[in-house]
């Protein structure tokens, strides 16, 4: 899976392959609950009967970032359902084959590959 958090909403997308995209999301920007991300990356464990390898993209180079959403990574290593690795910001966005009304997943579906699959 890949997650990353902006201004106005946060993308996930979740691949069980290089080409084979089985979940896009755009959510609001903060979670409601602290813990949200870890419980939606269970459910996607749970749900696929695998464990779940995720990576968070960080706003700034140094792996910060303003959001809420990483506050609760520091309580919870995701057990043996999920894992979670945080890389910089640095993939540039395409604008190209867009899903309506969610925009451009690429960026993350390249970082799930590129980090997480790896």
């Amino acid at each position: 899976m890949g997650i990353a958090s902006g201004a106005k909403s946060t993308r996930v997308v979740a691949m069980s392959g290089p080409g084979e995209t089985f979940l896009k999301a755009q959510l609001d920007s903060e979670p409601r609950h602290p813990r949200a991300l870890g419980t939606l990356l269970e459910a996607v464990a749970l749900w696929q009967g695998l464990p779940v390898r995720a990576a968070i993209s960080v706003g700034g180079r140094d792996g910060s970032c303003a959001s809420h959403l990483y506050r609760e990574m520091f309580l919870d290593d995701g057990g043996a359902l999920y894992r979670l690795v945080w890389v910089p910001t640095g993939l540039p966005r395409r604008r190209s084959a867009r899903l309506h009304g969610l925009g451009s997943f690429r960026d993350l579906e390249r970082l799930v590959v590129e980090e997480v699959a790896r």
